[in-house]
């Protein structure tokens, strides 16, 4: 779902820029839409919060077995996002603590209904998946809520699934199955009537007004959600801003709820046994004070039962079966043969298989105990002990029973059973854990969120606008400066001051490279105007007008442009190439620069020695250009100019000269200068000949295709006959 537009009103880019001190810059205020886009949404949810406690409220006074409780909340997730609802659920657990404090365990699981509607509105899963998502909510609060509540409750019930939990009884199914099945029948009508009260709601609230109540917090230029998909919004690495920090918010919210959980659990646990150890003291002290010290050996040594020891052993009964914590309450008289037992009432519920011990017996010592034997034996008092042994895990405490003369004659002892603690230990652990995760949820949520308009969308934003950055013309410019103003990003923080220097830098760097741009195109203008004024220069120590270089440059042109259209040498042909030729094409004769005017003047065929001296400038241009290349490295196009100068009388069957190259070994600009200037002396007139007509021209380069030309450069230039015509003919009119 798209998220809703603002409109800028203020342009802040190039005033922000013009700011020495972005420290000083005037921070626009959050304009009242801004506020809307805020306010909007947090009465949205206040409403859903209100209707989940109509409906709760509505279901108690009705005493039916549905709470409706999720309603708000996922009416809320569904148009005003994440956040909200997830504040909606917290905030009705919060409220329904004050009825059922159990409530608040549930938190969790009201937090991940939020984020599955959430999710299932964006996907669209409302009125064509609707049993998909009835489901999952099923299966959040009836089926893992029912383990919660019969982990903290039991097996309750109430009138209307008491019924259903003794049908399924009668059809043979176990307690915990029958009430777990009840539930979650209960549960799949409480949310189909959820999603039914959502969609009526839905279907009064026009949609073009939905994107209204989505909680956002633009503080700039807005954008579009669908613009992620474009390449701009792409991920550079294996891994996204956000992706990263939700994924450091997750690591150290788990690594500190750790830490602080298990600092609880050892508090609890460690709160727990100096509690149990405080009842069983308080029991083995009141044993103590029972026992009569002084009938000690009496009733150890009797070979009847005393009265008095009948009555004691029963009030030591009662006081056993009136503290269910302590499981097991004895009189032990320790010796160094073992324990001799003065009174051991249990009825071992605790460990069955353990009979509990007859006066007089004498119970050896446990392993765990050696360490204590030379304390209890001297009648010293010992702390309690936590032992795991014969009689299972239990706390003891001992308690010295001393005679009339003060001397330690036995033990009264208490055990409290650690199953007990262990149990109420893992309780308290579910249940940190489960308060831990709501509000994980929570803050987790509430941070993607702030993090999301405040950081990611921002940065994202300045991406955008620069990834794509065009210098070709000064319109792609402009345009990139303007798009990059628009975003008037105000986070308040160093985010806006990294927008301002990039916007004032992007400016600053788009004039300089405009004004760049100007400068070398002005050096590149006088730079070709010197190169035609050199080649004419050469060209006109002979007869000819200088129209040559200009004619050549002009066929390099279209021949070159044409085999490009054609396809041919299309990984050699790109636009630098064709640049660099027409550029060097005036410099192809530089070298002629080096041959007497004899010879070039001579009105009649040169003689053997002087057509070797005339084929000279090939190896006189490159050595000219070679100096120039020396004292211009990064001057590109010298080095095709070097080619053309070099070889273009070399031919396509290896007998041409310098160097008698042949085919493709032949640099291609010098094979397409080759037919270049051999059709204008065709076509030109020199001291020594008549010019030919162009169709004579023509029909001789044809002739010579694949002896002296390229065959596709031929191809090409055949291909652009008409335009060679007509440049052919402009020239030889100026001259007329």
């Amino acid at each position: 779902m798209a998220l809703p537009n603002r409109r800028s009103t203020m342009e802040h880019g190039l005033e922000a820029s013009e700011e020495t001190d972005l420290e000083q810059e005037d921070k626009a205020p959050v304009l009242p839409q801004q506020r809307r886009q805020i306010l909007r949404p947090l009465l949205f949810a206040l409403c859903g919060l209100l209707l989940n406690g109509a409906l709760m409220t509505v279901m108690g006074t009705l005493h039916l077995p549905f709470y409706l409780e999720t309603t708000g909340t996922i009416l809320t997730a569904f148009l005003g996002g994440y956040v909200p609802a997830i504040a909606v659920a917290l905030l009705t657990n919060l409220l329904t603590v004050v009825v059922d404090p159990y409530s608040i365990y549930y938190g969790a699981l009201h937090i991940l209904i939020a984020l599955v509607a959430g999710y299932a509105f964006k996907k669209e899963w409302i009125g064509r998946a609707n049993v998909l998502f009835w489901l999952i909510t099923v299966g959040i609060s009836g089926g893992l809520g029912g383990l919660l509540t019969w982990s903290f409750q039991g097996l309750t019930t109430n009138s209307f699934t008491q019924d259903m939990v003794m049908n399924l009884r009668g059809f043979g199914w176990s307690p915990f199955w029958s009430w777990y099945l009840s539930n979650l029948v209960v549960s799949c009508i409480d949310k189909a009537v959820t999603i039914l009260i959502v969609e009526l709601v839905l279907s009064l609230i026009p949609k073009k007004a939905w994107s209204r109540f989505q909680l956002v917090s633009w503080r700039q230029e807005p954008m579009e959600e669908s613009g992620e998909e474009g390449s701009a919004w792409k991920t550079l690495g294996s891994w996204s801003l956000n992706t990263k920090l939700f994924s450091m918010l997750v690591i150290f919210s788990l690594t500190i709820a750790t830490i602080c959980i298990t600092i609880c659990l050892i508090l609890f646990r460690e709160y727990s046994i100096q509690q149990h150890a405080y009842l069983a003291e308080g029991v083995a002290k009141m044993v103590a004070e029972i026992v009569d010290a002084d009938s000690v050996e009496l009733y150890l040594s009797a070979p009847e039962v005393p009265e008095s020891y009948q009555k004691t052993a029963r009030i030591l009964s009662d006081i056993r079966d009136s503290v269910p914590d302590v499981v097991y309450v004895y009189v032990y008289k320790i010796m160094t043969d073992g324990c001799h037992v003065v009174f051991d009432v249990d009825e071992d519920e605790y460990m069955p298989e353990v009979s509990a011990g007859v006066r007089g017996d004498v119970i050896p010592f446990d392993a765990s105990f050696m360490v204590y034997i030379p304390d209890l034996l001297s009648g010293n008092r010992i702390d309690p002990i936590i032992t795991n042994d014969t009689y299972g895990h239990l706390l003891t405490v001992y308690e010295p029973v001393y005679d009339k003369d003060g001397y330690c004659v036995c033990y009264a002892c208490a055990d409290v059973a650690m199953k007990n603690l262990d149990s109420s230990t893992l309780d308290f652990l579910l249940r940190a854990i489960l308060l831990f995760v709501g509000l994980l949820m929570f803050i987790l949520a509430l941070s993607t969120w702030f993090a999301r308009f405040h950081l990611i969308m921002p940065i994202k934003a300045i991406t955008r606008a620069t990834a794509d950055f065009d210098y070709d013309n000064v319109d792609s410019r402009e345009r990139n400066v303007m798009e990059l103003k628009k975003l008037d990003i105000r986070t308040d923080d160093e985010i806006e001051r990294l927008y301002h220097a990039l916007l004032r830098t992007t400016e600053e760097s788009t004039r300089y490279y405009q004004e760049n741009k100007e400068r070398n195109e002005k050096i590149e203008a006088m730079q070709n105007s010197l190169i035609l004024v050199l080649a004419d220069m050469v060209e006109n120590r002979d007869d000819s007008t200088g129209d040559h270089v200009r004619k050549t440059a002009a066929y390099v042109n279209l021949i070159v442009r044409e085999m490009r259209e054609l396809g041919y040498y299309k990984d050699k042909i790109t636009d630098k190439f064709i640049q660099d030729c027409v550029s060097s094409a005036p410099l192809h004769d530089i070298g002629k620069i080096a041959v007497s005017d004899n010879i070039l003047n001579k009105p009649a065929r040169l003689t053997q020695e002087e057509y070797e001296i005339m084929k000279t400038h090939t190896t006189s241009g490159c050595a000219i250009i070679d100096e120039v290349i020396a004292t211009m490295p990064d001057a590109g196009y010298l080095n095709e100019a070097r080619n053309i100068a070099l070889y273009h009388h070399e031919k396509w069957d290896g007998s041409g000269y310098p160097e008698g190259l042949a085919g493709e070994a032949i640099p291609l600009s010098a094979r397409i200068m080759a037919v270049a200037d051999v059709f204008d002396a065709l076509v030109s007139e020199r001291c020594y000949k008549k010019a030919y007509t162009f169709v004579e021209a023509m029909d001789i380069i044809k002739e010579e295709t694949g002896t002296h030309f390229d065959p596709l450069v031929t191809d090409a230039f055949l291909k652009v006959s008409s335009e060679v015509f007509e440049i052919s003919e402009t020239n030889a009119a100026r001259r007329a």
